[in-house]
């Protein structure tokens, strides 16, 4: 079951303080008040040999950098990563403590420690080696049909294996008060449709990288003509991939929004046996479906008839022992880590055991465990802080809205009305999601994850026909990120990214709003992007824009797209300023409401902590979060598939456009940091 909502994610030693040359425009005639709290700077990962004028992310970060070695099992390093791998720390020590005592059978406790346990069970896992898989590659086998691969589709929907797309449930873009189904396309065995049909040496290397691996996935399941097999899978994945929409088409939330009677879904792919389909996937009762991308949906209806039903076999057989393989025995471990660690992602090493084993409990045990985490590490008096830090910025978004010139009363007074009905979520649910369904099994690792796949799954069916839960969350308190949802129209702060460099309890409040209170601006801002801004207050996919207003808007985000493309981050690689576009304009949108927001509150505070003034700390807050290291590999991959930029452009994107930026550190023309008043992008 694809878990998809359409949502935006946010945000991934002694030293001697050098003072500041007249161009770094420190306040130095103000006199130094030394406050109760720290200034939040991580000083020692500076580099000023680099000025702050020329490039901001490296004045920040830059010793961090030259000193910072990725780890082997990391495929980047930064301060997401860093706070990830410490909440992941304290998450396999909750699991450990509870691996070492016994409990009740079907309590939440016992399912955390069975399911942690019987992956660390190496022993069992390498003496079964495929056998967990040997009933499902049977039923593979006897397809002898059309109708039998329909139904296996259907079966397969919990899993998510070998299917070319898949079902989800979720609320109606259109009517955010009811739950509905929707098709989504998928069924790649790597990361983008761009990786087949790109043309290039190292797309080509890789292509032919890929097929090697799937070929000894294939012969170490004991399958015989492996390497014509491969060649038959990759060539079937890549008419698949020439069908799919992009990555930019994607992000088109009217264009995704196809509503289509059952009817209507039959006439427009004849031969495609829907009824079968549904009534196999416990979905006999559909009338009606979203279609998220229609000319795939006909176009793969005419390749599923028209491909040999063995092509089809082949090509299952890989993707079901694909899905399973990092948790069969360790020749499938080895195989599969090799293709997408070391040679997708440049990993140089597998994370231990013991790692893979609390990472898997908790995608599939996550708000079980999250419960876990909330009781032992989440702090009260965060929630606080962060409660009055999203007011303060509400505020400055109401105040930044009734400025804009460019926008017209009108469509002023229906923003400011979404803005007031934005929820906000902070640190875990008020009502922990239910895992009742999910039976774990001390030495059947396989059959754990089929039964909280196939939990989830009924649970996500069972939502169609209720009224819509708006206590839910998509994410467990236990995730370093936060999100938007547009249906929901609401902003979601899991606990553990209330810590810092995000936020620091402890620490002056400039660095607190550059950091967190940029994050919660991002969040706020999703709403109002070039996708967020298509929902109402309610979540409902409607046009409340003005033509002359949506004109204006579109003409600032081209100017966006235009900014963000001419970054090169990696070979002949630019970023894709179009399938970045949301995330960019959250991030110029966060910083700026959370230095408006900031300066609200702080009106009177002109105090130097740490040879910076309020405003500098407030910057270096932001760039601080955003220090970060790539493989080569791993880089690329983002550039390819991410809408988020890599770090460093998350930095020098957004506070070059930003006239306070230049103000507190005196950005001249002919500055690495300077771009032309006439080039300078504010939305919001």
């Amino acid at each position: 079951m694809k878990k998809l909502t359409l949502l935006a994610s946010g945000i991934a030693l002694s030293l001697t303080l050098v003072s500041c040359s007249k161009n770094d425009h420190s306040a130095q005639n103000i006199p130094h008040t030394k406050g109760a709290l720290a200034s939040g700077i991580e000083l020692a990962n500076m580099d000023k040999t680099v000025k702050a004028q020329q490039d901001f992310f490296r004045y920040a970060n830059g010793t961090w950098v030259n000193n910072t070695q990725i780890p082997g099992d990391k495929a980047r390093w930064g301060s997401f990563d860093e706070l990830r791998e410490s909440a992941e720390k304290q998450v396999q020590a909750l699991m450990q403590e509870l691996a070492a005592s016994t409990f009740p059978k079907d309590s939440d406790e016992q399912k955390i420690a069975d399911f942690y346990k019987s992956f660390l069970d190496e022993k069992t896992v390498e003496a079964l080696g495929i056998t967990p898989l040997l009933a499902d590659l049977k039923r593979i086998e006897q397809l002898q049909t059309q109708a039998d691969l329909t139904r296996l589709w259907a079966e397969w929907q919990p899993y998510g294996v070998g299917v070319p797309f898949e079902l989800y449930i979720d609320q109606d873009d259109k009517n955010s008060e009811q739950y509905i189904t929707a098709i989504y396309q998928s069924g790649l065995g790597l990361p983008d449709r761009d990786y087949y049909l790109k043309t290039d040496e190292k797309s080509l290397e890789l292509l032919g990288k890929y097929q090697s691996y799937i070929a000894q996935l294939l012969a170490l399941a004991g399958l015989s003509n492996a390497e014509k097999a491969a060649a038959d899978i990759v060539a079937l994945e890549k008419k698949i991939a020439a069908l799919q929409w992009s990555r930019v088409q994607n992000r088109d939330r009217n264009a995704l929004y196809n509503k289509l009677t059952l009817t209507e879904l039959n006439k427009l792919t004849p031969g495609f046996d829907w009824p079968l389909f549904l009534k196999s996937a416990n979905l006999e009762n559909i009338q009606e479906l979203v279609i998220n991308q229609p000319t795939y949906i006909v176009a793969l209806a005419k390749l599923k008839n028209e491909t040999p039903l063995a092509q089809w076999k082949k090509y299952l057989t890989f993707h079901l022992i694909n899905n399973d393989a990092s948790n069969l025995s360790k020749v499938f471990v080895d195989a599969n880590f090799n293709f997408y660690g070391k040679t997708l992602s440049g990993l140089q090493e597998q994370r231990t055991r013991e790692k893979r084993a609390a990472l898997l409990a908790d995608e599939n045990l996550g708000f079980l465990i999250g419960k876990k985490y909330v009781e032992t590490y989440f702090k009260p008096e965060a929630k606080a802080r962060m409660d009055q830090m999203i007011e303060n910025l509400r505020t400055a978004y109401s105040q930044s809205i009734n400025e804009l010139t460019w926008m017209s009363p009108e469509t002023k007074k229906q923003a400011q009305q979404k803005l007031a009905k934005f929820n906000t979520k902070i640190g875990f649910p008020e009502k922990w999601r239910d895992y009742q369904c999910v039976k774990i099994v001390l030495s059947d690792l396989i059959g754990n994850l089929r039964r909280t796949d196939i939990c989830e799954y009924q649970r996500a069916i069972g939502r169609l026909g209720k009224p819509v839960d708006r206590t839910e969350w998509n994410m467990t308190p236990q995730t370093v990120n936060a999100y938007y949802n547009s249906s929901m129209n609401e902003i979601v702060f899991p606990a553990a990214i209330l810590q810092p460099p995000f936020f620091n309890v402890n620490a002056d409040d400039a660095v607190n709003y550059g950091a967190i209170g940029a994050v919660i601006g991002h969040e706020f801002t999703h709403g109002f992007d070039d996708q967020g801004r298509h929902s109402d207050g309610d979540g409902n996919l409607r046009d409340w824009w003005t033509e002359e207003d949506a004109k204006q808007f579109k003409a600032r985000a081209q100017l966006m797209i235009d900014q963000y493309s001419a970054f090169n981050p990696i070979d002949d690689l630019h970023l894709q300023g179009a399938l970045g576009l949301g995330e960019n304009i959250a991030d110029l949108g966060g910083v700026t409401l959370a230095y408006r927001a900031y300066k609200n509150s702080h009106t009177k505070f002109t105090h130097i902590i740490d040879g910076f003034t309020p405003e500098q700390r407030f910057f270096l807050g932001w760039a601080q979060v955003w220090r970060i290291k790539y493989r080569d590999e791993a880089l690329r991959q983002q550039v390819i598939t991410g809408p988020h930029s890599p770090g460093m452009y998350r930095v020098l994107g957004p506070l070059s456009n930003m006239p306070e930026f230049y103000q507190a550190f005196d950005i001249k023309p002919g500055d690495g940091m300077y771009r032309d008043q006439k080039v300078r992008i504010k939305i919001w």
